[in-house]
């Protein structure tokens, strides 16, 4: 019987080759959509479940308080870890992580070879025992718990050593710290949060002899001993801040956050080490988009097999009058069904090799083409298959195989306002998802161009930040600024801390000793240029004093005008106040004020900003404006420089406006995939409305001999084949539009700078959904209008 039901499947499917392959196609391009879907949804939901004990493990979040703008932290401060070893029993082990140099690119000598290093970490030997890391050449027991110690991945070892064995050997850190390596280990999975590939003594960092709960920069994990809830272990965590902090000074609260969750659970969060963090709102987006995609296809399934209905009417009257069953045929149906959309998967898996390379260089995944005929993918493919099958093939199969075999056998069979209708609502349905995705393609692509025409208040072009962690001593510094500033075409050089667009310190600033509250502050330490270097605009007063006489503790601070708000000053008024911030020991004084800038994401308002001259923090990049001159050989005399006065170190660079880029990776991301999803819906959809056309046209055609032979024009009989199209399209955007416009505002909610959606976005993609569907529709009617009158008044 199954046999039976294929055989005449396939006949069916070579009887109407046209309709057939644009279901087949539609199809595969949602199946295809599908798949390589699962598999990144598959692979991102994979992070971290390689670690035993992956189910007691939590990461310790710090949540703040409204004056630090209820934000949570994923560092926490360097004392936890101890107090929750020695007052929590549920805890079974605690290490800190701290990212070298907060965050900050690593400088290593390896004898005479320089370095540069990202991923380098001081860690407390505990990490070992809460992650199996597995060690190819040390004892993980006892490889960092000695001061000035490091273990390193087999990549980075081989990197540093080349063939020779690096245990015992000595690596040097920003030309200051000797570091003995005691282990390798194997380099971590690619779908693990943490990526390190060295890891060194934390003992040997400042912060282990003199742990602070003021100073919130280590990423903490836990091991919780067997039969531990997270909210028990959460509530002790209370205790132990509550045991060591003041009320008063208890600007946060702890929280845990389970291993398996990090991955896809922190892209809201603040200060993650790690570049691996997913996005479940991306996942989500993407399965949305996947799925409308492919129900889409199964819409045209089901459109174009409804629209055959009256010439399948008497295959169906006379299968019926010779004992067929309703079941029987629905079994026939749904065997033509499947057959189609078994083809359609092996295309849409041999499409998805095809797409994957192009999906991970997009959003910058690992997906690899072999898990497709993994073990693990077989199931999820058969049930694709399956649920495709049943949704694209039920309403073809149940109404159908109901036709009365005296209706069927009818010479013109009536299929009603009911099917129409249903067919109808389906164009519908298909459009206005097609013009949601356009009015978002087009949104996104706005808001990024605001982004990129906003004005930041200082000039990042022809900026570059050298890096000067690896040189040791303010004497090589100071020379090579007056180096870097003896170059042609360089018109300012300023050591600072940090610069736009990067982490720096963060402070509080407070009205006067009452002030309770006060309001965060980041805090940039830098030399007097860095005000013109970054063309800010000077309010009112003065820049930095170029020259702080040795022991002076006065500090000159220069905020920005938000601050000066907050403080209660118009910016002439403030100049000589106290600045009362919180690490300055008292002694700060407002020296001038500049305009408001964006240092951060254009996602947060403008917040508060000071430059100051404090010796709190080190001075890490040499800022470096240069007028118009060629890239490269600018760039050639700037690292020429950099390897005379500083041999010993490597040159590592970052322009200003490249790094604000970055800020904005992930809308650019998604404003090219919707541009694809948008595209290939679009496409499915259009093949549908093609394929319903060419039935309409086919339906018709005696209709149209007549109205030839009656004097009709090729216009007027296109416009009449097409009117009727036009009109469900319309209704599509009667539709749609509300409903973009409400997910594309709620989208834009994330941005403190935003556009406001104008009616231009929509007319723009009703012209478009329009200009489609009659480009699809005309060639059609035109193709129908242009045919022979005499062929198409012929008898059956």
């Amino acid at each position: 019987m199954i046999k039976n039901h294929l055989k005449i499947a396939w006949r069916s499917l070579k009887a109407n080759r046209l309709l057939s392959l644009i279901n087949i196609f539609g199809l595969s391009i949602g199946l295809t959509i599908a798949i390589v879907l699962f598999l990144f949804i598959t692979y991102e939901r994979s992070y971290d479940k390689m670690y035993a004990s992956a189910e007691s493990i939590y990461r310790v979040l710090v949540n703040t308080d409204e004056s630090y703008d209820n934000q949570v932290l994923t560092t926490a401060p360097a004392a936890l870890s101890p107090a929750l070893k020695s007052d929590v029993p549920d805890i079974e082990y605690a290490a800190r992580m701290l990212k070298h140099g907060f965050g900050e690119t690593a400088f290593i000598k390896v004898d005479e070879d320089n370095f540069l290093e990202k991923e380098l970490y001081w860690c407390d030997p505990e990490l070992f025992e809460i992650f199996d890391i597995q060690f190819v050449k040390g004892n993980p027991a006892d490889a960092i718990r000695r001061p000035n110690t490091v273990v390193l991945s087999e990549s980075t070892a081989e990197k540093y050593f080349g063939a020779a064995d690096p245990m015992g050997k000595t690596i040097t850190v920003d030309n200051d710290q000797q570091l003995e390596v005691t282990g390798i280990y194997e380099d971590f999975p690619a779908n693990s949060t943490m990526h390190c590939n060295a890891i060194a003594s934390f003992s040997s960092t400042f912060a282990a002899k003199n742990p602070s709960w003021g100073n919130s920069s280590f990423e903490t994990y836990i091991k919780l001993k067997e039969n531990v809830s997270q909210e028990t272990t959460e509530i002790q965590l209370q205790s132990v801040l509550d045991k060591n902090v003041d009320a008063e000074g208890q600007w946060f609260t702890f929280s845990l956050q389970p291993l398996k969750k990090i991955h896809l659970y922190s892209a809201d969060f603040v200060n993650s080490y790690s570049s691996r963090i997913g996005d479940i709102e991306e996942i989500k987006n993407l399965s949305f988009l996947a799925l409308l995609i492919l129900l889409i296809a199964c819409v045209n399934y089901m459109n174009l097999m409804t629209a055959k209905s009256e010439k399948r009417s008497k295959d169906v009257g006379i299968n019926k009058t010779l004992g067929a069953s309703s079941k029987n045929l629905t079994f026939r149906f749904y065997a033509e069904t499947g057959l189609i959309t078994f083809i359609s998967l092996a295309i849409g898996i041999v499409l998805s090799m095809v797409a994957i390379p192009f999906f991970n260089k997009v959003t910058g995944q690992n997906l690899n083409s072999s898990l497709l005929f993994s073990a693990e993918l077989l199931i999820p493919l058969a049930v694709f298959w399956i649920f495709t099958t049943l949704v694209a093939g039920s309403y073809p199969a149940f109404y159908l195989s109901r036709f009365s075999p005296k209706a069927a056998l009818a010479s013109s069979l009536k299929t009603g306002g009911k099917v129409i209708n249903i067919r109808k609502g389906l164009v519908v349905l298909q459009f206005a998802a097609s013009v949601i995705l356009i009015v978002a393609v087009v949104v996104i692509y706005q808001q990024l161009q605001f982004i990129q025409n906003q004005k930041l208040g200082y000039d990042p072009e022809n900026t570059v930040a050298i890096s000067t962690m690896g040189i040791s001593g303010n004497e090589k510094k100071d020379a090579l600024v007056q180096e870097l500033k003896s170059l042609v075409n360089v018109s300012e050089v300023a050591m600072a801390q940090g610069f736009p667009g990067i982490s720096v310190s963060g402070r509080m600033v407070f009205k006067n000793e009452n002030d309770e509250g006060g309001m965060q502050i980041r805090t940039n330490r830098a030399d007097a240029e860095v005000l013109d270097l970054l063309q800010l605009n000077l309010l009112a007063g003065k820049t930095l004093p170029k020259v702080k006489q040795e022991g002076d503790t006065l500090v000159n601070v220069v905020l920005n005008k938000k601050a000066i708000d907050y403080l209660g000053y118009s910016p002439e008024e403030a100049i000589g106040k106290k600045a009362l911030i919180g690490g300055f020991g008292n002694n700060a004084y407002i020296a001038g004020v500049v305009d408001d800038f964006n240092f951060e994401s254009l996602h947060r308002p403008i917040g508060g900003y000071a430059f100051h001259n404090a010796k709190t923090e080190s001075k890490s990049f040499a800022l470096v404006r240069f007028n118009n001159a060629s890239l490269p050989d600018m760039m050639q005399r700037l690292e020429t420089v950099f390897t005379n006065v500083v041999p010993d170190s490597a040159f590592e660079y970052v322009f200003l406006d490249k790094n604000l880029e970055q800020l904005y990776a992930q809308e650019r991301k998604t404003a090219l995939i919707g541009v694809i999803f948008c595209g290939l819906a679009i496409l499915v959809a259009c093949l549908g409305l093609f394929g319903l056309a060419a039935f309409t046209a086919e339906r018709r055609k005696k209709e149209i001999g007549v109205r030839k032979v009656l004097g009709a024009t090729v216009l007027g009989i296109t416009q009449m084949l097409s009117k009727d199209f036009v009109k469900l399209v319309l209704l599509a955007l009667v539709i749609a539009f509300p409903i973009a416009f409400w997910l594309m505002n709620d989208w834009l909610q994330d941005f403190a700078y935003r556009i406001e959606i104008g009616w231009e976005v929509f007319i723009l993609a009703g012209i478009a959904a329009l200009a489609i569907a009659l480009l699809t529709v005309s060639f059609q009617a035109v193709k129908a209008a242009l045919a022979n009158p005499v062929k198409s008044l012929r008898t059956e």
